[in-house]
C-alpha cells in the first residue's frame, strides 16, 4: 500500500463516488492495519516536490487528522496512538516534515507548519523533541535559507506557540523565539511575507514574554518594534501589528502606561484614517483596555483586598479625545448593515467600544456623547439620525440611573415618533435602543415606564412590529424587555393585563409571518411570548393563558402534518417544534405556580402528553430537548398523576438518558429524572432498575462529557429520597463513584483556570446532594450502610471548606449535608463529630453570611450536631 499511497490520494478526491469510496476505504484499512506506516508514507507524500499538490494536500489534511480532534476524547486517543509509536518512525515523520518547510510549494509548507504544531502540542509538554525550537531557529539564520523557508519558520513557530503552554518552554528558548521573531519584523532585512509571518508569531508568543515584558529595557525594545510595525507601508502588516497591541493591552495592562500617548497618537489616526481592517483593530484596543479595567473596578467592588493589579484610568484620562473618534466612526454606517446579523463594521466596533466606555467610566461620558446626540438626532439624512441615536443606545450601561432619566423620560416620545422615520436603518436602531432602555431603565422600583406613557408605547410597538424583519425582531426584543421589567412585581404588573390579549395576537402573527422565515424573528416572536406569560399577572389572566395553551397545541400538531422532501424541511420542523415545546414549557411553569391556574393544567395533561410523545417520535435532538424540558415540568405539576404516562415514556426517557454523545439531551433527561422523582416519590422505584444501570453506565463511559456527571450525582440523591430503603442495592456502587469523583475534586489544582474551578464546584455540590438525598432516604432504615463511610464524608467535607475557590452552591450543599448526617445516623457519628472540629467554623462562616436562607439552613444543622454532640 505504501507504494501505492499518491495513487490512493488522488483517487481519493476522484469526482466519481465509486472511486472515492474505494480509496478512502483502503486509506481507512491502511491506516487502522498499520498506524505507523501510513503516517510515515503520509509525511513522505507531503516533502517530495514531484508529488501532485493534491496528493500532498490530502497527505497533510489526513496527518493533522491523525493527531487532533475536536473531540476531547477523540483527541486523546489520537494522542495516546502518536506517543505509543516507534521512536525511530516518529522521528523520521518529523525530519520529513521538517524538511518540506523548504519546499517550494507555499501550501505543502503551509501544511507541515501545522502538523509540526500538533506534533510538538504532543511531545514538548512530556520534555520530548527538545531539539526542536532550536532547529527551527537555526532556518532563521542560516546563510542560505531562503525567505519562502524563513516565513515557514516563523509560521511554525507562531503555530508551535499556539498550541502549548508557556510553561513548556526554557526562559532561553522564549528570548530566542522573540528575538527571532522581532528580527523577522525587520523592514529593512525582509519582504512582505517573512514579516507578515513573523508579526502574526509575535502575537501568539506575547503569552510566553512574561519575563521579558518585566525587564524594562526588553519591553521597550518590543514595544518600540511592535509600534513601528504599526506604521508599516502595507495594511495587513499594520492589521497584524495592532492585533499585537490588542494582545499586550489584554496581557500585560499594568505595564503599558509609559506607552499610552504613544498608543493613543496610533490607533486614533489608524481609527480616523486607516483601512478599515486596521481601524477595527485599533478600535479594539481599547474596548481591551475598558474590558480591563471594568474587570478591575468589578475585583475592587466584589473583594475586600480589591484588584491585584493596579488600576491606571486609561479611559478616563484618555475620555475627552477618544470619545470624539469613537463618535465619528458611529457615521460610517453601511447601506444594508441591518441586513445582515454578522456584521462588523467601523459604525458597529464604535458603538460597542463606546459601551464599554460608558460602563468604565460611568457619568463622565454623558456630557461627552450628548452634545452629539442633540446635533444629529434631527437631520434629515438617515447617517446623522441613526448614528445619534446608536450613541444614546450605546451609552445606557454605565452610567446612573440619576444620570440618565431625565435625559430618557425627555427623549422618549422622540424615540416613539422615530419608529415612522422614512428610514428602516434608523427604525432598527431606535427598536433597539428602545429594548435597551426598558432592559436597564425599567424595574417596579424605577422605571421610565408609567401610566401616562405606557399606552403610547404599547401601540407605536404593536404597529412597529409588522415593520420589515430585523426592526420586527429588534421590536420584539422592547416588549421582552418591557414585560421583564414587571417580573415580580406583584400587583404592579396588573398595568400590562388590558394590553396583553394584543400582545400575544401581535406576536403569533409575527411568528406566522411568511417573511419571518428567517428563523431569528419567529425564535424571537416565541421567546418574547415566553417571557411575556412568566412576567403576567397570572390570577388575572389565567383564561388567556389557557387559551394560548390549546392554540400553540393546535401548532403543535400541525407540525406533525407537514410533508418533509428534505433535510431543510426536517430542520425547520424542529426548529419549530422546539420554539413550541418552550412556550407550553412555560405556560405549565407560569399556571401550575397558582392553586386557581392549576386545574387548567392538569385538565391538558394528557393532551400535552400526547403531543410530546408524537414529537419524541420525530427523532431530533433539538426537539427531544424542549420536549423533555417541558415534560419534567409537567410532571412537578401533575405530581403523583404522572405515574399513567410512565409506560409510554419510559422508553424515551431511558434514550435520553443513553445518549451521551449530544450530552445536552443527556443532561436534561438526567434533570428530568429529578423532577419525576419528586413527583411520583416511590412510585418510580419500578423504573430505576433501568435508570441506574443507565446512569452508572453513563458514568464509567469515558466519552461521557464531563458536564453531565455533576446532574448524575444530584439525581443519585433525588433517587435514593424517593425510594427510600429500596436504593439499598445501588449504594455500593453509588458510593464508589462518589468516592472517587470526590478524589478527583481534590486533585485539581486550586490555581486551575476558571472553567475548571467552576466545574469542581459542580461536581462537589453534586456529591454533596447525592449523600444529602441518600442519608434522608435511609433515614428511618438502612442508616447503617452509610456509617463506614461517615469519616470518607467529612474529610471530604473539610477538604472543601478549606478550599478558597468554593461558591455559594456548594457550601449550601455542604452545609445541609452535614445537618442530613448528623440527623440521619444521630449518635453513631458523635466521636467523629467531636474529633472533626472544622464544622464549628464552617458554620461560624455561615452565620456571617447575607443569605438568609444559608443562615437557616446553618442553623438547622447546628442544631443537629449540637444534639448529636450532647447525646
Amino acid at each position: 500500500m505504501a507504494m501505492e499511497i499518491t495513487q490512493a490520494l488522488l483517487a481519493a478526491q476522484s469526482a466519481d463516488g465509486n472511486i472515492r469510496t474505494a480509496a478512502e476505504t483502503s486509506l481507512k484499512q491502511f491506516q487502522d492495519q498499520n498506524l505507523p506506516l501510513f503516517l510515515l508514507s503520509l509525511s513522505a507524500e507531503l516533502a517530495n516536490d514531484q508529488k501532485p499538490p493534491e496528493s500532498r494536500r490530502l497527505a497533510g489534511i489526513l496527518l493533522k487528522n491523525s493527531l487532533d480532534a475536536k473531540d476531547a476524547a477523540r483527541k486523546d486517543i489520537l494522542i495516546q496512538h502518536w506517543l505509543a509509536m516507534d521512536p525511530s518512525i516518529k522521528s523520521q515523520i518529523k525530519e520529513s516534515l521538517l524538511q518540506t518547510l523548504a519546499s517550494p510549494v507555499s501550501d505543502a509548507r503551509s501544511t507541515a507548519s501545522q502538523v509540526v504544531a500538533k506534533v510538538a502540542s504532543i511531545e514538548i509538554p512530556r520534555k520530548e523533541w527538545q531539539d526542536l525550537i532550536a532547529k527551527l531557529l537555526t532556518n532563521m539564520t542560516a546563510q542560505e535559507a531562503s525567505p519562502s523557508l524563513k516565513q515557514a519558520t516563523l509560521e511554525t513557530l507562531g503555530y508551535v506557540c499556539e498550541e502549548i503552554s508557556p510553561s513548556d518552554l526554557e526562559q532561553d528558548q522564549v528570548n530566542a523565539v522573540l528575538t527571532a521573531v522581532v528580527q523577522g519584523m525587520n523592514q529593512s532585512e525582509h519582504g512582505f511575507p517573512v514579516r507578515l509571518a513573523a508579526v502574526r508569531a509575535l502575537y501568539n508568543a506575547l503569552d510566553f514574554a512574561q519575563t521579558n515584558f518585566e525587564n524594562e529595557m526588553e519591553r521597550n525594545y518590543i514595544m518600540k518594534v511592535v509600534c513601528e510595525t504599526a506604521i508599516s507601508q502595507e495594511p495587513d502588516i499594520r492589521q497584524a501589528a495592532f492585533e499585537c497591541l490588542v494582545s499586550i493591552a489584554s496581557i500585560y495592562y499594568g505595564l503599558l502606561e509609559p506607552y499610552m500617548q504613544t498608543l493613543f497618537n496610533l490607533t486614533a489616526n489608524a481609527i480616523r484614517s486607516d483601512e478599515e481592517q486596521v481601524a477595527l483593530q485599533a478600535i479594539e484596543f481599547w474596548s481591551t483596555v475598558c474590558d480591563e479595567e471594568i474587570s478591575i473596578q468589578e475585583d475592587c467592588a466584589g473583594s475586600d483586598e480589591g484588584s491585584s493589579v493596579l488600576h491606571y484610568r486609561f479611559v478616563e484620562k484618555a475620555l475627552h479625545v477618544l470619545v470624539p473618534v469613537l463618535l465619528e466612526t458611529l457615521l460610517k454606517q453601511e447601506e444594508d448593515q441591518d441586513q445582515d446579523e454578522g456584521i462588523w463594521n467601523l459604525s458597529m466596533a464604535g458603538g460597542t467600544c463606546l459601551g464599554l466606555v460608558a460602563r468604565t467610566v460611568g457619568d463622565a461620558v454623558v456630557p461627552l456623547v450628548m452634545p452629539f446626540v442633540q446635533s444629529n438626532i434631527t437631520k434629515d439624512d438617515w447617517r446623522s439620525h441613526e448614528a445619534a441615536t446608536f450613541a444614546f443606545g450605546s451609552i445606557l450601561e454605565g452610567p446612573s440611573v440619576e444620570k440618565l432619566s431625565p435625559m430618557v423620560h425627555n427623549g422618549l416620545d422622540f424615540l416613539l415618533s422615530a419608529m415612522k422615520d422614512p428610514s428602516s436603518h434608523v427604525r432598527d436602531t431606535t427598536a433597539w435602543t428602545l429594548s435597551r432602555i426598558f432592559e436597564i431603565l425599567h424595574s417596579p422600583e424605577n422605571s421610565v415606564i408609567n401610566n401616562n406613557n405606557l399606552t403610547k408605547i404599547m401601540t407605536v410597538l404593536l404597529e412597529s412590529i409588522r415593520d420589515v424583519p430585523n426592526v420586527a425582531e429588534k421590536v420584539c426584543g422592547a416588549i421582552y424587555f418591557l414585560a421583564q421589567g414587571y417580573e415580580d412585581a406583584g400587583p404592579a404588573s396588573s398595568v400590562l393585563t388590558p394590553y396583553l390579549g394584543n400582545i400575544i395576537s401581535a406576536l403569533l402573527s409575527t411568528a406566522d409571518r411568511s417573511d419571518a422565515s428567517s428563523t431569528r424573528l419567529r425564535g424571537a416572536s416565541y421567546e418574547t411570548l415566553n417571557e411575556v406569560i412568566r412576567c403576567a399577572n397570572v390570577n388575572e389572566n389565567a383564561n388567556l393563558i389557557a387559551q394560548l395553551l390549546i392554540e400553540i397545541l393546535k401548532r403543535l400538531g400541525q407540525t406533525m402534518e407537514v410533508e418533509i422532501l428534505s433535510s431543510d424541511d426536517k430542520e425547520k420542523q424542529s426548529e419549530l417544534q422546539a420554539l413550541l415545546c418552550g412556550v407550553v414549557q412555560v405556560i405549565i411553569q407560569t399556571l401550575s405556580a397558582s392553586e386557581e391556574s392549576k386545574p387548567v393544567i392538569l385538565q391538558s395533561a394528557d393532551q400535552m402528553m400526547v403531543m410530546f410523545l408524537r414529537v419524541f417520535a420525530c427523532h431530533s435532538s433539538t426537539v427531544h430537548e424542549e420536549a423533555m424540558l417541558a415534560i419534567g415540568a409537567l410532571a412537578y405539576a401533575t405530581g403523583s398523576e404522572f405515574a399513567k404516562y410512565m409506560p409510554e415514556f419510559y422508553k424515551y426517557l431511558e434514550m435520553g438518558l443513553q445518549n451521551f454523545e449530544e450530552y445536552q439531551v443527556c443532561s436534561i433527561s438526567v434533570g428530568v429524572v429529578g423532577d419525576i422523582c419528586r413527583a411520583l416519590d416511590d412510585q418510580i422505584v419500578n423504573y430505576c432498575d433501568g435508570i441506574m444501570n443507565v446512569l452508572l453506565k453513563d458514568l464509567s463511559n469515558p466519552m461521557l462529557h464531563r458536564s453531565v456527571k455533576p446532574p448524575i450525582f444530584s439525581c443519585f440523591g433525588d433517587i435514593a429520597l424517593a425510594i427510600g430503603s429500596n436504593f439499598d442495592k445501588y449504594f455500593p456502587y453509588v458510593v464508589k463513584m462518589l468516592q472517587s469523583a470526590a478524589e478527583l475534586s481534590a486533585r485539581v489544582d486550586s490555581q486551575a483556570d476558571e472553567d475548571m474551578v467552576d466545574y469542581v464546584n459542580q461536581l462537589r455540590r453534586g456529591i454533596f446532594e447525592a449523600y444529602s438525598g441518600i442519608l434522608q432516604g435511609f433515614k428511618n432504615a438502612r442508616a447503617e450502610l452509610v456509617m463506614p463511610f461517615a469519616g470518607h464524608i467529612l474529610q471530604f467535607t473539610e477538604a472543601v471548606f478549606r478550599d478558597k475557590s468554593r461558591d455559594e452552591g456548594v457550601t449550601k450543599a455542604a452545609v445541609a449535608m452535614m445537618g442530613d448526617l448528623a440527623d440521619t445516623l444521630g449518635p453513631n457519628v458523635k466521636l467523629l463529630l467531636r474529633d472533626c472540629t472544622f464544622h464549628t467554623e464552617f458554620l461560624g462562616e455561615c452565620f456571617q453570611s447575607d443569605d438568609d436562607q444559608l443562615k437557616e439552613t446553618a442553623s438547622w444543622t447546628h442544631e443537629m450536631i449540637q444534639r448529636v454532640l450532647v447525646s
